[in-house]
């Protein structure tokens, strides 16, 4: 962006002046919401919060699922110049609480089916909070002595978003702790611009005539993936909340024909373990993307073989809003992450802060517009991740001669044994090539004082004794990698434990180590 003014939630305001209004935006169950209704809702939605005491800059906490209300809060707030807070609605009551009190949100927006603990959360809270609850399209109750318009297509008010800054605040985004409580990302509302003129436009390629479905809004990966892109350039967006189970994913693609589709790894994974999926009709899909965890290889090449696809495996952060790094459908490699996405650049520095040889490992940084600028009080945290124009993604990589980057691990992920520092992924690559093996992940855990490496294993059958297979996957990873890099320890479980995102929570498998 090169205006000083801009505000996001102003993103759809073009196509309800033109002959785009009438085009589908959502699509949502039976419901077919077009981009001339889509902003009648933003713009109730925005009327109404300023209505009762919304300002600028106050903070409204969101709780919902992949529904059309997301869209109408998430883009009506930042129209009065407010700040939205998503947060995910699985999380507990005392989570709730704690984002009550850390966002200083003075109003909730949210659906009938978390009341309950919605309600938990505010006992005994000295603030006072107004909820607005909705059905997923309409708002449907009144809480708090708190009236409200329902949210209708035929609103005729139309709402001027707000004289804001391009680098004003326009949104937190929680972004998950592993065993503290999570921290608000901060963003500006030229960062959405920004990543739709990068990966949007260099890699995905939008039109119009794309369909895009993705998941779990309330995550940087989904926003951009469900909303943002989609709507940056009039393209149509399906929103199908409730768990996404292989079937139900599968089922949507079959319904809505959807022309790009973004899945986390462990998805994509259990979609090609899922009885019945290679019958299952996705023809109609031009681009599969991934991220928020490592693609393996091996389940890149599974769906290639399975589904005709190439999976566009990449890394992104919540605090550079989406993918920075990206396999393309010109250039990909199977378990890279691909090559810097046009408009940003990367690094690799060693430990004293000073670049690596090529093909060495290194600590990654990334420098780009769409960097947020700071946590929400965590001032010392702010510091380490925020150098200058350099973001520290806390991530290691490689790059090899080609300029593909390879990921490495998480810096805290990183496992020393015998003396030799060891790739937890590289482990998991190498057993997911086992064909007995379903999912992976490895771990750091200490036995008597000295650093182990543990693998926690799903497999589809054991057809030797326990300990007999134990050994045969110890000598398949011997084989493939360096001799030390091998589970010391494995252990077979039914389900590993994750995020509603679908990253595998590591803490919790050392914890039981």
């Amino acid at each position: 962006m090169t205006h000083e003014k801009y505000n996001a939630g102003a993103l759809i305001d073009a196509y309800a002046e033109d002959d785009r209004g009438e085009k589908t935006a959502i699509y949502y169950g039976d419901e077919r919401i077009t981009y001339d209704q889509l902003f009648d809702r933003i713009c109730v939605m925005g009327t109404v919060l300023r209505a009762h005491g919304v300002s600028r800059e106050r903070r409204v906490l969101l709780v919902l699922n992949d529904t059309p209300a997301f869209p109408a809060a998430f883009f009506g707030a930042m129209r009065i110049g407010a700040v939205p807070v998503p947060v995910n609605p699985l999380y507990k009551a005392s989570d709730y609480r704690f984002f009550l009190e850390d966002s200083y949100a003075s109003v909730v927006i949210t659906e009938r089916e978390y009341l309950g603990k919605l309600s938990q959360a505010l006992d005994g809270y000295g603030e006072q909070v107004k909820v607005i609850v909705t059905d997923g399209s309409r708002v449907e109750v009144k809480l708090d002595d708190l009236t409200l318009r329902g949210l209708t297509a035929d609103e005729d008010e139309k709402l001027l978003p707000a004289d804001v800054h391009r680098e004003d605040v326009a949104f937190w985004l929680y972004s998950s702790g592993s065993t503290d409580r999570p921290k608000a990302v901060v963003h500006l509302h030229q960062d959405i611009p920004a990543i739709c003129d990068t990966y949007a436009r260099h890699v995905l390629r939008l039109t119009e005539d794309d369909v895009v479905f993705g998941r779990a809004m309330f995550h940087a990966y989904g926003l951009g993936a469900a909303l943002t892109f989609p709507f940056s350039c009039a393209a149509s967006t399906v929103l199908a909340p409730g768990r996404p189970t292989p079937g139900a994913v599968l089922d949507v693609i079959e319904r809505y024909r959807p022309t790009v589709l973004f899945l986390v790894p462990t998805l994509y994974n259990a979609i090609l373990n899922y009885e019945g999926a290679a019958e299952r009709d996705l023809s109609s899909l031009r681009l599969c993307v991934s991220a928020a965890e490592p693609l393996a290889p091996e389940t890149w090449r599974r769906w290639k073989e399975t589904f005709g696809h190439t999976i566009l495996d990449g890394i992104g952060s919540t605090e550079m809003l989406h993918i920075f790094c990206s396999n393309t459908p010109e250039e990909h490699r199977p378990g890279s992450s691909g090559k810097p996405v046009p408009g940003y650049e990367l690094r690799i520095l060693d430990d004293d802060g000073k670049p690596v040889a090529v093909g060495d490992a290194g600590n990654l940084f990334v420098k780009g517009a769409s960097a947020a600028p700071f946590y929400w009080r965590q001032r010392e945290r702010s510091r380490r991740t925020m150098q200058g124009d350099w973001t520290a993604t806390g991530d290691r990589y490689r790059m090899d001669e080609d300029g593909f980057y390879w990921y490495e691990g998480r810096a805290d992920d990183m496992l020393k044994v015998g003396g030799e520092w060891v790739s937890p992924v590289e482990i998991e690559n190498a057993l997911m090539e086992h064909p007995a093996v379903r999912e992976a992940a490895v771990v750091g855990v200490p036995v008597e004082g000295v650093m182990r490496i543990r693998a926690v294993i799903i497999t589809d059958s054991r057809q030797t004794s326990e300990t007999s297979f134990k050994a045969e996957l110890q000598e398949w990873c011997k084989t493939r990698l360096q001799r030390f890099q091998y589970p010391h320890i494995i252990d077979f479980v039914d389900e590993l434990p994750k995020t509603a995102t679908g990253k595998i929570q590591r803490f919790r498998l050392r914890e039981v180590g």
